[in-house]
Protein backbone atom coordinates (compact mmCIF):
# COMPACT_ATOMS: atom_id res chain seq x y z
CA UNK A 1 0.00 0.00 0.00
CA UNK A 2 1.44 4.00 -0.69
CA UNK A 3 -0.39 6.99 -0.14
CA UNK A 4 -1.12 9.65 -2.55
CA UNK A 5 2.10 10.57 -3.82
CA UNK A 6 3.82 7.03 -3.55
CA UNK A 7 6.55 8.59 -1.26
CA UNK A 8 5.78 5.57 1.42
CA UNK A 9 5.40 1.62 1.49
CA UNK A 10 3.60 -0.05 4.12
CA UNK A 11 3.74 -3.83 3.54
CA UNK A 12 1.34 -6.45 5.80
CA UNK A 13 0.10 -9.82 5.69
CA UNK A 14 -3.88 -10.81 6.04
CA UNK A 15 -6.69 -13.78 6.12
CA UNK A 16 -8.79 -10.93 4.48
CA UNK A 17 -7.46 -8.43 2.26
CA UNK A 18 -10.63 -6.29 1.66
CA UNK A 19 -11.19 -5.92 5.29
CA UNK A 20 -7.96 -5.08 6.34
CA UNK A 21 -7.64 -2.22 3.53
CA UNK A 22 -11.00 -0.92 4.07
CA UNK A 23 -9.64 -0.45 8.12
CA UNK A 24 -6.21 1.34 6.52
CA UNK A 25 -8.40 3.70 4.38
CA UNK A 26 -11.20 4.29 7.06
CA UNK A 27 -7.88 4.73 9.63
CA UNK A 28 -9.55 2.49 11.86
CA UNK A 29 -6.21 2.68 14.21
CA UNK A 30 -5.12 6.89 14.00
CA UNK A 31 -1.75 5.82 15.44
CA UNK A 32 -1.28 3.46 13.10
CA UNK A 33 1.46 3.65 10.79
CA UNK A 34 -1.15 3.81 8.17
CA UNK A 35 -2.85 6.42 9.18
CA UNK A 36 0.20 8.60 10.52
CA UNK A 37 1.13 8.49 6.72
CA UNK A 38 -1.81 8.45 4.75
CA UNK A 39 -1.21 5.08 3.31
CA UNK A 40 -4.84 4.36 1.41
CA UNK A 41 -4.00 2.85 -1.67
CA UNK A 42 -3.38 -0.89 -2.54
CA UNK A 43 -1.20 -0.81 -5.19
CA UNK A 44 -0.02 -4.47 -5.14
CA UNK A 45 -0.77 -8.12 -3.37
CA UNK A 46 0.21 -12.05 -3.59
CA UNK A 47 -1.76 -14.43 -2.83
CA UNK A 48 -0.62 -17.39 -0.62
CA UNK A 49 -2.40 -20.85 0.50
CA UNK A 50 -0.50 -20.69 3.83
CA UNK A 51 -0.14 -17.75 6.25
CA UNK A 52 3.52 -19.24 6.74
CA UNK A 53 4.30 -18.61 3.03
CA UNK A 54 2.74 -15.08 3.43
CA UNK A 55 4.38 -14.37 6.47
CA UNK A 56 7.69 -15.32 4.79
CA UNK A 57 7.26 -13.65 1.75
CA UNK A 58 6.26 -10.15 3.41
CA UNK A 59 9.94 -10.43 5.51
CA UNK A 60 11.44 -10.60 2.14
CA UNK A 61 9.60 -7.67 0.44
CA UNK A 62 10.05 -5.41 3.52
CA UNK A 63 13.41 -5.70 3.51
CA UNK A 64 13.59 -4.54 0.01
CA UNK A 65 15.01 -1.33 -1.10
CA UNK A 66 12.80 1.50 -2.31
CA UNK A 67 13.59 1.49 -6.31
CA UNK A 68 13.03 -3.13 -5.81
CA UNK A 69 9.59 -2.43 -4.36
CA UNK A 70 9.19 0.17 -7.02
CA UNK A 71 10.00 -2.76 -9.76
CA UNK A 72 7.89 -4.98 -8.40
CA UNK A 73 4.81 -2.44 -8.08
CA UNK A 74 5.21 -1.65 -11.76
CA UNK A 75 5.50 -5.33 -12.98
CA UNK A 76 1.94 -5.78 -12.25
CA UNK A 77 0.21 -2.09 -11.78
CA UNK A 78 2.75 0.38 -13.99
CA UNK A 79 0.39 3.39 -13.10
CA UNK A 80 -0.11 2.63 -9.68
CA UNK A 81 -3.94 2.43 -9.90
CA UNK A 82 -5.70 1.59 -6.48
CA UNK A 83 -6.77 -2.24 -6.49
CA UNK A 84 -8.90 -2.05 -3.40
CA UNK A 85 -11.98 -2.18 -5.89
CA UNK A 86 -11.24 -5.09 -8.49
CA UNK A 87 -10.42 -7.90 -5.11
Amino acid sequence: MTNKYHTVFYTGVTSSLWDRVGEHREKLYPRSFTSRYNIYKLVYFENYHSIEEAIEREKQVKKYSRRKKLALIEQLNATFSDLYYTL
